[in-house]
């Protein structure tokens, strides 16, 4: 045959990725009596999940099972079993459930931290019920934040991913994947008209996922901050070897980060004795094991560094 066009190639990586992952995405009912994620049927919330072990656990979003404990998972095959609700994390919007029957092989966990803007994806899912529903398109940003609530308080879920691959209500929870059908992110949101978010697959959501496999929780360390990436001057870029580092755009008052002493406008460098380039860099210190315990942090306040102690306390639900 002739050579391939792009379009081909194209073609094939996204058919190649679709077969290899469809099976392995599940279509999830929940029983929601009040409220819930997705489109209602009958008092239904709809979703996706990724199976990813062989014993039967899945990953989806929290907010597609809300408060329910159990539900139905679907697959390809047309093999549905009961699932129950290991844990569930709505600060991560994450959640872990077991099904009680057989499940197709796990889908392959991915490096979310290894993606480039303009990577192409592979969105996975269920979208308004009709199942194995594959779009495509590439990453169209990293490092975004997406408000998500948690009882009366608005929080943020930190480092998404951006991507422009079609998503619609009830795929929530499916697989994002590379060429590779790795999955590299759980599709969480629909931000608007071509754009659409994900939870990424890395080190500090694996963290989340063992967490709630073993506790069915996520205790968490908190400092009461908001902040942003921002540029290092020319000086601290030669002696720390990076560009960048984190502004602080807020301080809740009386947080522990206020205590510190941490103002708007610090640029933070180093928690922990830790570079800080990105919210993923102080996020994965904010642990049970931070809870109470002293954490330098190093800052650049009016061209000059201040050095100071926050004592994280533990993040309860509002």
């Amino acid at each position: 045959m002739a050579d391939q066009s792009p379009l081909d190639a194209y073609s094939q990586v996204v058919a190649g990725v679709a077969a290899h992952l469809t099976g392995k995405v599940a279509s999830l009912r929940v029983p929601q009596p009040r409220s819930g994620g997705g489109p209602r049927r009958s008092g239904e919330s709809l979703g996706s999940g990724v199976v990813f072990t062989s014993d039967g656990f899945l990953l989806t979003n929290a907010h597609v099972v809300g408060k329910a404990q159990s539900g139905t998972a679907s697959f390809a095959d047309g093999i549905s079993a009961p699932f129950t609700v290991v844990g569930a994390d709505p600060l991560s919007d994450l959640a872990v459930l077991r099904t009680a029957g057989p499940t197709p092989p796990p889908a392959e966990l991915g490096e979310a931290d290894q993606l480039v803007v303009g990577q192409m994806v592979v969105a996975v899912g269920n979208p308004l019920g009709l199942a194995g529903s594959v779009t495509a398109g590439v990453v169209s940003a990293l490092g975004r934040s997406l408000p998500t609530r948690s009882g009366a308080a608005v929080r943020l879920i930190e480092d998404v991913i951006q991507t422009d691959a079609a998503l619609n209500p009830g795929n929530s929870g499916g697989a994002l994947a590379d060429s590779q059908a790795r999955v590299v992110g759980i599709n969480t949101a629909v931000a608007g008209v071509g754009l659409g978010m994900a939870v990424p697959v890395n080190a500090t959501t694996r963290r989340i996922i063992s967490a709630l496999m073993r506790d069915g929780k996520v205790r968490r360390a908190y400092l009461g901050l908001v902040s942003v990436p921002g540029p290092l001057p020319a000086p601290l870029q030669e002696r720390f070897g990076r560009v960048s580092g984190l502004r602080v755009s807020e301080v809740v008052p009386g947080s522990p980060a206020d205590r510190a002493g941490l103002r708007p406008g610090d640029l933070l460098l180093t928690a922990a004795g830790k570079a800080v380039e990105k919210a993923q860099d102080l996020q994965r210190l904010m642990f049970a094991e931070a809870i109470g315990q002293p954490l330098a942090i190093t800052v650049m306040r009016n061209g000059a560094l201040v050095d100071v102690i926050a004592q994280p306390s533990e993040l309860v639900a509002a």
